[in-house]
């Protein structure tokens, strides 16, 4: 069968790319075609555009980007027209995704399945008209999204989540090496920062997080380079008691005694690694951004590590609350109480508890494959 994919993003690049080796073993004849980045590329298949020319982030930078936008979705249609693909799996990256839906459904007779559901359950909860209409099954990654998704008479499949399934990997083929010795660090515990994959969340919240480093001179602080993003952008933002390390970013985490970690998939990551973070989130507009979150986003957190324990488990700096004052208080207490040190990583014991086990990429193609052949 002849699949084609879309991931907007680089944790969604990681995801699709796990997909597809498992897609592989249950259709041996499996073709690809696809928007994502290196990952899936190394899979096998058409690169038809790379992620990296995709992330536009928020309203603002989205119109400052709009002809690139709408080129992107001309070249994708194109794409999905002359591939005549048996279906279409769309990875998150919903502003962009469900425009390519709708533009399936009403054009070819293709099948649409979701793989990693967007956020509704946080915010824009009106797209789950566009999801009912347009998306033919849905297979989520967060346990608390069937029920979410049960108020609107939407079934829904839950196959695990992909984080998990990563970090077991990584435990698995763990080398035996020395990986402060590799990096040249000496024996401080270490501090990482992880700013995001774009450049526009690295341009907002590197400085702040860097500027740690001086303040807590008895630990070492190290950048985890994304995937995508070229070494030399971060130098206007290291200093010379911080350094930026690639490829490692679970080497990085399991080696750390703290993080300092933006929004997103990486703190979840983080917390399957069992190391005490503190989650900062830039917005811009300060507290009237804050103000506006508590109207239009729909739970108590951001961070997924909170979302998926129902509980604060880890201190979240958000728009306004983001400040060198307030992150510099956050991460003192987790590096100097011992005993809340040790209770965020109690706290991270209820993550394993309801994600389930690994194996996320090949119970949703064994799903996708049965489905397409009924």
């Amino acid at each position: 069968m002849k699949y084609f994919l879309i991931a907007g993003e680089a944790s969604g690049d990681l995801h699709a790319s796990n997909l597809m080796a498992e897609l592989k073993k249950q259709d041996h004849e499996a073709q690809f075609c696809f928007l994502g980045g290196d990952l899936m590329q190394a899979q096998g298949g058409e690169l038809i555009k790379h992620y990296r020319d995709m992330a536009f982030m928020g309203f603002i930078n989205v119109l400052l980007n709009l002809r690139k936008v709408l080129a992107n979705l001309e070249d994708c249609k194109r794409a999905i027209a002359h591939f005549k693909p048996d279906v279409v799996i769309l990875i998150d990256y919903p502003s962009f995704n469900l425009k390519i839906a709708e533009y399936v459904k009403k054009q070819f007779q293709t099948p649409v399945y979701y793989y990693i559901s967007p956020k509704l359950w946080a915010w824009k909860s009106y797209r789950i008209k566009s999801i009912k209409k347009y998306i033919d099954k849905m297979y989520t990654i967060f346990p608390f999204e069937t029920e979410f998704y049960a108020q609107y008479n939407y079934p829904v499949t839950y196959v695990g989540n992909p984080t998990v399934d990563s970090i077991a990997h990584f435990h698995a083929t763990k080398k035996q090496h020395n990986f402060r010795e590799e990096n040249h660090l000496d024996n401080r515990p270490i501090v990482a920062l992880l700013a995001g994959s774009r450049r526009q969340e690295i341009s907002k919240c590197l400085p702040t997080m860097v500027s740690m480093a001086d303040k807590f001179p008895t630990f070492q602080f190290l950048v985890a380079a994304a995937p995508g993003i070229e070494r030399n952008y971060y130098d206007q933002f290291l200093t010379s008691s911080v350094k930026l390390v690639s490829d490692s970013t679970y080497a990085l985490l399991d080696e750390s005694y703290a993080a300092i970690v933006n929004s997103g998939t990486a703190t979840l990551e983080t917390g399957l690694l069992k190391v005490p973070q503190v989650v900062i989130y830039h917005v811009i507009g300060g507290r009237i951004a804050s103000l506006l979150k508590k109207i239009l986003i729909k739970t108590r957190y951001i961070s997924l590590v909170n979302l998926v324990a129902e509980t604060e488990v880890v201190k979240e700096l958000v728009a306004h609350e983001f400040t060198p004052e307030q992150v510099y208080a956050e991460l003192n207490r987790i590096l100097t109480d011992t005993f809340y040190y040790q209770e965020i990583k109690m706290g991270y014991n209820k993550l394993e508890q309801r994600l389930g086990e690994s194996g996320t990429a090949h119970r949703a193609a064994v799903a996708i494959t049965a489905s397409l052949r009924k």
